[in-house]
């Protein structure tokens, strides 16, 4: 039962980087620590909707936060996230020369 819950964490942290938005978050964390004001900008959103997407990858273990002044600054917690990324985006890359191939043959 013990390895069950290993899956059911590994899920939660999928399914705290598993939306557009958040990949977006992500994608612009990856050059350093950015506070929301900044990130909400980059990622073209409101600050509270990027708040709250910031909160769920912060319960999940993926960013973590610190208070500067009035600002709460937000960073990766676990860089290796960015690999798990980077590998969706060669998945992509795969399905797409796969269905390449597809269509070459029609």
């Amino acid at each position: 039962m013990e390895k069950f819950t290993i899956y059911e964490r590994q899920a939660e942290v999928a399914k705290a980087i598993a939306h557009p938005l958040r990949m977006a978050i992500l994608d612009y964390l990856k050059a350093g620590p950015q506070c929301v004001c900044d990130i909400a900008e980059a990622v073209n959103s409101e600050r509270s909707n990027v708040s709250r997407h910031l909160s769920i990858m912060v319960s999940a273990g993926v960013l973590e936060s610190r208070k500067q002044g009035l600002q709460v600054i937000y960073k990766i917690r676990t860089p290796c996230v960015l690999k798990c990324v980077a590998c969706l985006t060669e998945c992509l890359k795969k399905n797409a020369i796969a269905e390449q191939k597809l269509l070459n043959l029609v």
